[in-house]
């Protein structure tokens, strides 16, 4: 008997936790009867999910031809086929931001997409570069809560030769986001990076970032991925982080960049403070993190080992609008010594910034 994919009254307490949605791991497959080789029979035969058009329930090791279908967790996945798509409704709250979290693996198509939405918000994330040698990266987008139920749909919108050709889903998660505020103490929202999307546990490969382009609500409060690749987002469990719990990798040279527009007062000193290193990730060489406030601008240069480590680096600014741009960007593009198909760059984290009393002149 299919269970309705709505959350029961509890979802409050789930949130609290963040995690899988329902069956978001696709462990609970269809019945024999709901399935023909590997195509799913029926809108409701995966558990706590809507299915419409070609959708496969993939096993981990299944070939197709000479090539393995790769299933990012566990022991089953599911494969999205042309304009196919997987909706699944949850309890959540009006007006709250969410972001949701999901592994998304290429298999045949070239350019491969993905078409999520929650209305009345949606976006299209490329996943045709593969930022790690895996087969599959996890990816998160988020968004504002419109009504009381929220109706997440993950849409392959490809137009393939090959009817089945299109991404593999596993791990879809969901945690609800709180903005920080600017204080006294710092005027950057979110500057430490503790506030973001979920990021699985067991899982040493970090979440990936769209840029805004792609998601009008960022899933890491405060700042904008405002480049053509997306950013990293890392924990302290799996990773080298400076500062607390949570860091941000800027894994595409230039095209991978996150800014930050906060308010100043014209022509008052202003003091940039912010911590680079590497994750201990294999990511090794001469790195170069370039910092920007407005017009004035730093370049920070570090030396990895790929073995961790971090140092601290300052701009000092003196404003000329009442909104400054703060922005980071790696100068160069880096890949992992132990893994050469793998993308990795320089970590930033604990980014301040304060207001500086100027001294009298005499």
């Amino acid at each position: 008997m299919w269970c309705p994919p709505i959350l029961p009254d509890s979802f409050s307490t789930f949130l609290k936790n963040a995690g899988l949605v329902p069956n978001g791991n696709f462990e609970q497959g269809p019945k024999p009867i709901d399935l023909n080789g590997t195509v799913v029979k029926g809108k409701y035969a995966i558990p706590r999910w809507e299915i419409s058009g070609f959708v496969e329930y993939i096993k981990a090791g299944q070939k197709q031809g000479d090539m393995l279908l790769v299933v990012p967790e566990g022991a089953y996945a599911v494969r999205l086929g042309n304009e196919a798509s997987i909706k699944q409704r949850l309890k959540v709250t009006r007006g709250m931001y969410y972001s949701l979290t999901f592994s998304a693996a290429r298999t045949c198509a070239q350019e491969e997409k993905l078409n999520i939405s929650v209305a009345p918000d949606w976006g299209v994330l490329p996943i045709q570069t593969l930022y790690s040698s895996n087969g599959w990266d996890s990816y998160a987008w988020a968004y504002k809560a419109e009504v009381d139920i929220a109706e997440i749909v993950l849409h392959n919108p490809g137009v393939e030769e090959d009817p089945a050709c299109g991404p593999l889903i596993d791990s879809v998660a969901i945690r609800a986001l709180y903005p920080p505020r600017a204080t006294n103490m710092n005027l950057l929202k979110n500057g430490n990076f503790e506030e973001g999307p979920y990021i699985f546990p067991n899982t040493p490969w970090g979440v990936l970032i769209p840029p805004n382009i792609e998601d009008d609500h960022s899933p890491l409060p405060g700042w904008m991925v405002e480049s053509l690749k997306a950013v990293k987002y890392l924990d302290s469990a799996h990773f080298s982080i400076p500062e607390g719990k949570r860091a941000v990798e800027l894994v595409a040279g230039r095209e991978s960049a996150i800014a930050q527009v906060v308010r100043t007062i014209p022509g008052k000193l202003y003091v940039l403070t912010f911590a680079v290193g590497d994750a201990s990730n294999s990511c090794e060489g001469s790195m170069v993190v370039e910092a920007f406030a407005g017009r004035d601008t730093v370049k920070v240069p570090y030396t990895s080992k790929g073995k961790g480590g971090y140092k601290r680096a300052i701009l000092k600014f003196v404003a000329t609008t009442p909104r400054t741009r703060i922005m980071f960007f790696s100068t160069f593009y880096h890949m992992r010594s132990d893994d050469l198909a793998s993308l990795c760059g320089p970590v930033i984290d604990d980014v301040k910034l304060l207001s500086v009393r100027t001294p009298r002149k005499m």
